[in-house]
């Protein structure tokens, strides 16, 4: 079903208790704005607006759901509370667009997913599509934006014994389902997590090079590559329980080296670090770590930028942090409740040299934290809570064409 946008009162839930991660401060930079409560490490400006997908609880019960941009030097810019306008429970996955706007995926009221253009300029839904299916991570747009693909996990039907976790092609045109393929056809229910409940937990899907989706079962510990053609899978990463390759991972990114090596960039979520795996022959080789459980907590995104640097979700640390392949952080935005996604709208959200082609393989720790916790996420929560769309500096940054003032 295809809607216009739309304003409704702000979805309330009883939510899970969660933990809140300490990060260690280590050799830290003073913020640019020390006014700004969620500013934490700016060595340097950022290379674009940088969305922030806060999916919206914590410790002390749910919380709202909304997307923040971020001017360079970690002015706010707008804030969409999408718990608001689109009854959104969770806030899940953000996608830049060539057009400047954000794909968003998010979980809604009645057990249902929205996914939506959104347009940070005139803080509008472009369009909107709802489909009847609950708790997706993410849905990206493929062939040339006429198609999404979803990742849909918790589709188990217990009364008759069947899970159907799948990934599938919605044809916006036709509006219906012109692809599928099932978890069940691959793997045995004794695999991954409770088969009558929350079966695969996939969490991620990107369509990589020709007719190819690379897919995140978060519960099978492992990443791998589908043929859309064939319905085979060509690859995995990881296998389920194998926790020293990866355990419970989020949105994998595919890079190609210089050379034309496979690599993948991997939020490795329960084991607190991102990872780099090479493909070496028939299998993979970890070629470089960022992050410990002393410095990441529970991260579920990277994006390998540009310029080499990596934009790291650190969710249970309500943050963003830009690392440099050595791990030093060189710019830093606090978000409360819980992180889930961030994206540089400027840069677009993957690609990027990898770990081999900038001379940095091997492990890092993370360096140059502000480790602004306590009482400091408590006024951030409460300033990203008091805008609602532009702010001066947003309006002052399109007057700018994106770059006027200290934002």
């Amino acid at each position: 079903m295809v809607s216009a946008p739309r304003n409704r009162g702000m979805a309330v839930v009883v939510a899970v208790v969660c933990c809140l991660g300490v990060v260690a401060p280590v050799s830290v930079a003073q913020p640019r704005d020390v006014g700004n409560p969620c500013v934490g490490t700016v060595e340097r400006p950022a290379n674009g607006t940088t969305v922030v997908s806060v999916q919206g609880y914590n410790e002390s019960g749910k919380q709202p759901a909304m997307l923040v941009g971020v001017g360079p030097h970690g002015a706010i810019r707008w804030v969409h509370h999408s718990a608001a306008e689109h009854d959104a429970v969770w806030s899940y996955d953000v996608d830049p667009m060539a057009n400047g706007n954000v794909f968003v995926t998010a979980a809604v009221r009645g057990g249902k997913t929205l996914v939506y253009e959104f347009d940070p300029t005139t803080q509008e839904t472009v369009w909107s599509v709802e489909f009847d299916i609950r708790d997706t991570h993410d849905a990206d747009l493929i062939d040339g934006g006429s198609a999404i693909v979803v990742a849909n996990m918790r589709n188990a039907d217990p009364a008759n014994g069947t899970n159907d976790d799948r990934i599938f092609v919605y044809n916006r045109t036709r509006g219906e389902i012109t692809w599928e393929w099932r978890f069940a056809d691959h793997y045995p229910p004794a695999a991954g997590g409770n088969f009558s409940k929350d079966w695969t937990h996939v969490n991620d899907v990107d369509a990589i090079g020709d007719g190819t989706f690379l897919v995140s079962p978060r519960n099978f510990d492992q990443v791998i590559a589908v043929d859309r053609s064939t319905g085979e899978i060509t690859t995995k990463l990881g296998e389920d329980g194998n926790y020293d390759v990866l355990r419970k991972q989020h949105n994998p990114d595919y890079l190609e080296s210089e050379n034309g090596t496979a690599t993948l960039l991997v939020a490795d979520s329960e084991n607190d670090r991102v990872v780099e795996y090479a493909r070496r022959g028939d299998g993979w080789t970890r070629t470089w770590t960022v992050g410990s459980p002393e410095t990441l907590h529970w991260p579920r995104d990277a994006d390998r930028l540009d310029d080499g640097n990596t934009l790291v979700s650190d969710t249970k640390n309500q943050r963003v942090v830009e690392v440099t392949p050595t791990g030093e952080v060189v710019w830093e935005f606090y978000a409360p409740w819980l992180v889930y996604d961030a994206a540089r709208l400027r840069t677009g959200e993957h690609g990027g040299p990898t770990a081999a082609d900038l001379n940095a393989t091997g492990t890092h720790e993370i360096t140059g934290s502000a480790g602004l916790h306590g009482d400091r996420l408590a006024a951030c929560h409460a300033r990203l809570m008091a805008v609602d769309g532009l702010t001066q500096a947003g309006r002052d940054a399109l007057g700018g064409n994106g770059s006027a003032g200290r934002t």
